[in-house]
């Protein structure tokens, strides 16, 4: 999906700037590449830089980020320079490639092709003779990394069902979060955990040597609950989990669903024993040093409706540079 913009800060006879990114889901702390292409308006311009943002539609509390109670706002994540000054002749057409990272903590927008719900995008910024325009976005898709899909899937076969997926603004207090929201996957239990627990709630935390996961047993309806449903920093959560594993993680599935298993029992059975507002870690094979020194379920979405939101996120923020 290609989004095409005159840049209106330009007037009319302006430059336009058009992204493409290639084809595929890029991973996070994986590169995303493709390239901006600029066509000369009706006049030379002194081109000042071309540069990339990425930016993603979070759910915010309390006004955190708009001032305005509860909803959603547009937070940038990420910013590359792609392109430095040159002129750009009246009617001249012209093409730069870039390649740029993508923070490990960069959410999934899907999984095995299914949308999660969540949505990314990438804003161009254009800058003109002292004025700039961000009016070309195009969206992101942002596919898990092995290890998330492994934990995934193990948690399908363990019985686990996908409720739903968004991205909350915000920190989880205790881990190595860098980016000021975080993903939330929330899940409804099998049976055998439906009478202790009423959902779920996952968030991935990757590095470079491991992911951390932080898993939350919500129960609803009891005397402690009540406020903000998710882990992070904002009150009325129940047992709050953290467990690390490196990338590889076990061996096959079998290892996967043993490990993953035993995550679920702990965390269900430390709710059970300690009550609300509990918080403890383990790692898999690897320090928490190594979390704080770096700095299937697929399904339940509706295609019709991510792509509603990917329409509303671009028109409504396209013309705001303000996370």
């Amino acid at each position: 999906m290609v989004f095409k913009r005159l840049l209106g800060s330009l007037g009319v006879g302006g430059p336009t700037v058009d992204t493409t990114l290639d084809p595929g889901a890029a991973r996070p702390g994986g590169s995303l590449s493709g390239r901006v292409h600029l066509v000369g308006g009706t006049a030379d311009h002194d081109v000042e830089h071309v540069a990339l943002e990425l930016v993603a539609r979070v759910e915010t509390e309390h006004g955190e980020t708009t001032g305005e109670g509860d909803g959603e706002g547009v937070v940038v994540f990420g910013r590359h320079a792609v392109g430095g000054a040159f002129r750009l002749a009246a009617g001249e057409e012209t093409s730069i490639p870039f390649t740029v990272s993508l923070p490990w903590e960069t959410p999934a927008t899907e999984l095995y092709g299914q949308p999660l719900g969540v949505v990314l995008g990438v804003r161009t910024e254009l800058a003109v003779a002292g004025a700039r325009d961000s009016g070309d976005l195009d969206p992101l898709a942002v596919a898990p990394l092995p290890a998330q899909e492994a934990v995934l899937e193990a948690l399908g076969r363990l019985g686990f069902g996908f409720r739903s997926a968004d991205l909350e603004y915000g920190r989880i207090g205790g881990t190595g979060q860098q980016l000021p929201f975080y993903q939330e996957i929330e899940l409804t239990p099998p049976p055998r955990y439906a009478h202790q627990v009423d959902e779920i709630e996952l968030t991935f935390l990757a590095v470079p040597g491991a992911l951390e996961v932080v898993l939350e047993a919500d129960k609803r309806g009891g005397p402690l609950s009540g406020g903000h449903d998710g882990h992070g920093d904002h009150g009325g959560h129940d047992a709050l989990s953290r467990f690390t594993v490196p990338h590889e993680g076990p061996a096959g599935p079998q290892g996967w669903d043993a490990l993953v298993d035993g995550w679920m029992r702990e965390l269900v059975e430390h709710r059970a024993s300690y009550g609300s507002h509990a918080v403890y870690g383990h790692d898999s094979g690897v320090g928490a040093a190594v979390m704080a020194g770096a700095a299937g379920i697929a399904g339940g979405m509706v295609a019709a409706e991510v792509v509603d939101e990917v329409g509303d996120f671009f028109e409504d923020d396209s013309d705001d540079g303000e996370g």
